[in-house]
């Protein structure tokens, strides 16, 4: 028995769904970000930086086939073969763009044989009913999952963090993206300043509410040349990751969260890594995720 049998996990889920392996294919579109290009603010969120899930086969690659195509060859030179591919618009904020643009990249990837559907990652305050009768026309034609970058359900932490939307937006977009029957996912941060883990603990209960149909959690990574970064350094007491926190704590951590996360959400991500090169900090390290992955199954498979 591993691990992801002991809760909901997506990637089960997805190769029920889609009848094979699954394999996700991010894709850059260069929406952008109303966060940083003077829209809502011109630094973005004081944690982000955008290089750290950007793949190398992204970059230097204007056409999103081009991407499918060197994408595939990239799992494949690493073993991974999926029977079904998901284009997943990963970098920036892919509904930031004008409704004919954002059809023409969906499309463009609907369009690869190899495709089976798409994975929109984008904010919640970066929606609108026009993008999404584009979003359902698309649906019609494969599998089609909006995931939104909520990372807190607290205004507090949102707002330090420069983040330019409050839950409340979230909680709209959400509910608008599940009544036009299109799958919704929620990404969530875990230990942005001032957030312990009672309080982590405490947003569950929101989560639970929100229903997205599946959720991302992971560590805070704190990524070098960021302004988060300098607050880490001069503030580090209001980090619960902290210098001396352990991966033993994380996945006890994780433990409790799935213990309280509603059954019916599924569980896609619980932990990240990112370049070495890229982090001033993580509590994990460079922690193998499969060695992750099996702390996670002897841990659960104690409760």
């Amino acid at each position: 028995m591993r691990a992801k049998t002991l809760y909901n996990d997506y990637g089960t889920a997805m190769r029920k769904l889609l009848g094979g392996r699954v394999q996700k294919l991010a894709i850059d579109a260069h929406c952008g970000c109303p966060n940083r290009d003077g829209t809502l603010a011109t630094g973005g969120c004081t944690f982000c930086l955008n290089e750290a899930f950007s793949p190398a086969y992204c970059r230097n690659s204007s056409s999103i086939t081009e991407q499918i195509e060197r994408g595939i060859e990239f799992h494949h030179a690493r073993g991974r073969h999926g029977d079904k591919y998901l284009a997943y618009f990963q970098s920036g904020s892919n509904t930031y763009a004008s409704a004919d643009t954002l059809y023409k990249y969906y499309n463009e990837a609907m369009s690869h044989p190899a495709i089976s559907g798409i994975i929109v990652g984008t904010r919640p305050d970066c929606i609108s009913s026009e993008k999404l009768d584009i979003l359902e026309d698309i649906s019609h034609r494969g599998y089609v999952a909006v995931e939104y970058g909520v990372e807190s359900t607290d205004d507090h932490t949102l707002a330090h963090v420069n983040r330019g939307h409050d839950y409340a937006a979230a909680v709209a977009a959400v509910s608008q993206t599940k009544a036009r029957g299109i799958a919704t996912g929620a990404h969530f941060i875990l230990g942005l300043p001032f957030e312990d883990e009672a309080h982590i603990l405490n947003s569950i209960t929101k989560i639970n509410a929100l229903k997205p149909d599946y959720v991302k959690f992971h560590q805070l990574q704190i990524y070098r040349s960021t302004p988060m970064a300098a607050e880490f350094e001069a503030h580090p007491e209001r980090f619960i990751f902290g210098r001396d926190y352990t991966a033993e704590q994380y996945i006890s951590l994780i433990a409790k969260i799935l213990q309280r996360l509603d059954k019916d959400i599924a569980v896609d991500r619980l932990f990240s890594l990112a370049p070495r090169s890229l982090i001033l900090h993580s509590p994990l390290g460079g922690i193998n995720p499969d060695m992750l992955r099996t702390m996670l199954y002897e841990h659960l498979s104690k409760e």
